[in-house]
């Protein structure tokens, strides 16, 4: 019998992909952390003497600047939460696997992107 497929990643395996993971959330949460604090800053970067020109365009470029720093830091949440989930699909033992076609992820791309759930075929399927 060629029942031999691999249907879920061995505990070995699990516990690398654990590591990578958690050095990603560390990394992650101190990404959102600087993120959060350039938003939360009152932005007064001691321009306050310089041209009143400069200031309306330091003004304009700070708005924007709080603006995509709170979608990057929307983005940066989600991806915790991710990462987070990730690490439970672990500890369940449900991790890397894909949950379109019930195969295993490559580990290549795990390593990549470590809160990957679908495989790259799966993923083509929805293009």
């Amino acid at each position: 019998m060629a029942d031999d497929i691999k249907v879920r990643y061995s505990d070995a395996d699990l516990a690398m992909f654990k590591e990578i993971i958690l050095e990603k959330v560390e990394k992650a949460k101190k990404d959102l952390d600087l993120l959060r604090s350039a938003y939360k800053n009152d932005g007064n970067n001691g321009t306050d003497d310089t041209s009143p020109t400069f200031k309306a365009f330091e003004e304009g470029s700070e708005t924007m600047s709080k603006e995509a720093n709170t979608q990057l830091a929307i983005r940066q949440e989600k991806f915790v939460r991710d990462l987070k989930n990730a690490l439970l699909r672990i500890e369940n033992k449900t991790y890397g696997i894909c949950r379109v076609t019930g195969k295993l992820i490559n580990p290549e791309r795990l390593k990549l992107v470590p809160h990957a759930t679908l495989s790259i075929e799966a993923k083509n399927m929805q293009g």
